[in-house]
């Protein structure tokens, strides 16, 4: 329950600073429309994203390669 809650406070507190769509200084908050575009592609592409957008959607590489190899 501990790690649950800890990763509901990570993602609320990451949403609350970092996203580009939320708005908590009163200067940001008097635009309709902030032009940030580079900030926005930097919060959606975040180096983790990254990094898994490289690597085989694979759970267990070696456990899948097993039962999949053809032993004739």
């Amino acid at each position: 329950m501990t790690f649950v809650t800890s990763m509901c406070m990570f993602q609320l507190t990451r949403n609350a600073f970092m996203n580009p769509d939320v708005r908590i200084n009163k200067a940001h908050r008097t635009t309709a429309v902030l032009e940030n575009e580079e900030e926005g592609r930097r919060y959606s592409q975040h180096s983790f994203r990254e990094f898994l957008s490289h690597q085989r959607p694979e759970i267990m590489p070696a456990l899948n390669s097993f039962f999949t190899k053809n032993d004739q």
